[in-house]
Order: structure tokens, then C-alpha cells, then sequence
């Protein structure tokens, strides 16, 4: 098979498909209303709001690790490495007194260069990304404590910083996104529908394309209505939605992002196509820390300080689990940008509800744990079942 036919099947078949969404939109819809029925201040814009600015960071690490789990791999740095980019941007800012937006750029720029580092270590000495990743946990945890120094802690008071995480979009800015949102969408559509009568291919008919742009465009209006009447989109939430908006185009629409595919699918397959297959995954790599390096920025913002637990916790645990709820497979190939922004949801909305209900933490790791579990198994019996239909 040639290396054009190989690419075209995996453009056709793999970056796909907006229905492995639906059991984690679903899942997110049924927690929702759940939660409304036992309290019904769950539901509340102001609520709402509150969950979108507590998710922002967590939104921002799953982003980038669903292009690691696309190709097969697994990071366990990326939260070390989120706290060590927040350290270096307040270190810079506060005490040296570099500008604050040369401070954040420098700082993502530090998170892309650390997955430069330890992706070259995974392909050029072969040793398994989990080992290599598990070395970055531990190293960039010290890292963090050596750029705070003996103090622990360095507090951020710069508007500018601030800004990310206290301040919202205007009703101007908000309705502008939304125009150009819909508009784009459409033509993304129409596109795609026009390519696939030229190519005489399979694609959405006509009436689909209307159908799919008009309820995407009552979605986005609904929410877009329901947030403006408390303080409008957070500004942190609205930087997570762009990346993903981003990266999902990458993915989808750029021989990139079906290299990615193709490379998670089947990684000799894709080698013998002359995918440069060492490259892809190095690249990656980098993606999956600078956006780890927003994530430390966008949490210290929050906290107004960077301290010595900055991305520690139960972040990384978190920020995989809200990846795998929301349908990325954790064998490489099958997966959605989108899954990073709908799971990290669904872990917000079970961790705000049961918080209303003051309900202890044994019980909330307890749930969440058990949804994950019934992820990973739906992933491993989906999977199972299109081995044997292939077969």
C-alpha cells in the first residue's frame, strides 16, 4: 500500500469522529442533571462559572496529554513540569522584574524545551516514555524548589498575571468569538462537504451540514446566554477553549495531526509509509509540556502565589482520568481533543456537586475512581469488539 492511500485511510477512518464523543457528553449531561435534582444551586450561573474558573488549569494539562495518549504514550511529568514553568514565570516576574507577558512566554517556552529533553531520550536511547517521564516527575519537582529558594513561596500581585484567572470576557469580545465561532464552523462544514462530492467519497449530505451548523449555533447561543447572566467566560476558561479549538484543527485537518493518528494506530505501519515517525513524537512531546506550562500559569494566576506543591497533588492523576472519561483511548489512536475539555468537566461537575452535598472526601475520590474504572473498561471492551469486526 502506498504511503498517500495508508494516509488517506487514517484521515478517514482515525482523526474522525465527533460520535466517540457521545458516551462522555452524555455521561457529563446525566451527572448534570443529577446534581441539579439533589441541589439545585448546582445549575446556577454563578455556580457554573465557579467550575469553569476551578478547571481551567486541569482543562489545560488534559489538552496537551491527549496528543500524547493519541500516539500510545503516557507523560507522567507534565504536572512537575506545569508547577516548574509557574516557578520560572514568577521567579522572572517578581524578582527579577522581567516584564510579566516576557515572563509567561519564557516559562511555556521552558515547558516545550523540557519535552524536547525527554523526548529525545525516548527516541534516540528507546527507553519507554513512562521511565523517562517518571525521571522528569522527580527531577522537575526539585527544579521548582530550586528557582523558589528557601522561601517556598513567591506571591503574584501583577494585574497582568492576575488577569488571567480574574478577569472575563465583555459581552462585546464574548458575542465577537461567537460570530466568528459559528461562521468558521459553517465553512468548515461546507468545505467538507464540497471536497467530498468532488472526491466522490463519503461525506455528510447537505441537509446534514444544515442541521449539524444550526444546532451548533443554538448550543452556542444557550451558552453564551446562560454565562452573561452572571459575570460572563472566564478569561482562563476561554484561553483552555481556544487551545483546544487549536489543537483540535491540527489534528483533524493537517497531515500533522493524521501522522499523529496513524502513528498511535499502528507505529510500524506508519514508519514503513514514511511517516517520520522519531519526529512526530518528539514534536509531541513539546506540545504536551508548553501546554503543561500554561496549566502552571493559569493555576498560580489563580492562587496568586506559586509554592512548593505548584502542580502536585492529585493534578496529573486528574488531568489523565478527565482524558480517558472522555473517550481517548489509552492504547493509542482513537481519540478526540474535545475528550480533555468534556472528562475535565465531568470530574469538575461530580467534584462542585458533591461538594455542595458536603459530602467527605473518601466518598468523592471514591466516585471519581469509579468512573474512571468504567472508562478504561468501556475503552478495553470497545476496543475489543472492533479488533474482532476487523478480523
Amino acid at each position: 500500500m502506498s504511503r498517500e492511500s495508508t494516509l488517506t485511510n487514517h484521515r478517514i477512518r482515525l482523526p474522525g469522529s465527533i460520535q466517540e464523543l457521545v458516551p462522555a457528553v452524555g455521561a457529563l449531561i446525566a451527572i448534570v442533571t443529577v446534581m441539579t435534582i439533589i441541589n439545585h444551586k448546582f445549575l446556577l450561573p454563578s455556580n457554573i462559572t465557579n467550575l469553569l474558573l476551578q478547571q481551567a488549569e486541569p482543562a489545560t494539562l488534559a489538552i496537551g496529554l491527549v496528543m500524547i495518549l493519541l500516539l500510545g504514550e503516557i507523560d507522567l511529568s507534565v504536572g512537575a513540569v506545569s508547577g516548574f514553568c509557574a516557578g520560572i514565570m514568577a521567579s522572572l516576574s517578581v524578582r527579577h522584574g522581567a516584564n510579566p507577558i516576557i515572563a509567561i512566554v519564557l516559562a511555556v517556552t521552558a515547558g516545550a524545551l523540557v519535552g524536547l529533553f525527554q523526548s529525545l531520550w525516548v527516541v534516540f536511547f528507546e527507553i519507554p516514555a513512562f521511565i523517562v517521564t517518571l525521571a522528569g516527575l522527580i527531577a522537575w519537582q526539585g527544579g521548582l524548589f530550586a528557582v523558589l529558594g528557601s522561601q517556598g513561596t513567591i506571591g503574584l500581585t501583577d494585574p497582568k498575571i492576575e488577569f488571567l484567572t480574574q478577569a472575563f470576557l465583555s459581552h462585546l469580545v464574548a458575542w465577537a468569538f461567537f460570530i466568528i465561532l459559528v461562521i468558521c464552523f459553517i465553512l468548515f462544514r461546507l468545505t467538507n462537504y464540497v471536497k467530498s462530492k468532488r472526491l466522490e467519497i463519503p461525506g455528510p449530505s447537505l441537509s446534514v451540514v444544515i442541521s449539524q451548523s444550526i444546532i451548533f449555533t443554538l448550543i452556542g447561543l444557550i451558552f453564551l446566554l446562560y454565562f452573561q447572566r452572571d459575570r460572563g467566560i472566564p478569561v482562563s476558561f476561554f484561553i483552555a477553549l481556544s487551545l483546544a479549538i487549536w489543537l483540535h484543527l491540527i489534528s483533524k485537518y493537517t497531515r500533522f495531526g493524521r501522522n499523529v493518528y496513524a502513528i498511535g494506530g499502528n507505529s510500524e505501519a506508519a514508519r514503513r509509509a514514511g511517516v517520520p515517525v522519531k519526529r512526530i513524537r518528539v514534536q509531541v512531546f513539546m506540545i504536551a509540556t508548553a501546554c503543561a506550562g500554561l496549566a502552571g500559569i493559569l493555576g498560580s494566576s489563580r492562587l496568586s502565589a506559586v509554592g512548593s506543591g505548584q502542580g502536585g497533588g492529585t493534578l496529573l492523576l486528574n488531568a489523565i482520568a478527565a482524558v480517558v472519561i472522555g473517550g481517548t483511548s489509552l492504547f493509542g489512536g482513537r481519540g478526540h481533543i474535545w475528550s480533555a475539555l468534556i472528562g475535565t468537566l465531568i470530574i469538575g461537575a461530580i467534584s462542585n456537586g458533591m461538594d455542595l452535598l458536603a459530602l467527605a472526601s473518601p466518598v468523592k475520590y471514591g466516585v471519581t475512581a469509579s468512573v474512571l474504572l468504567a472508562a478504561v473498561t468501556f475503552d478495553s471492551i470497545s476496543r475489543k469488539r472492533s479488533s474482532k469486526k476487523t478480523t
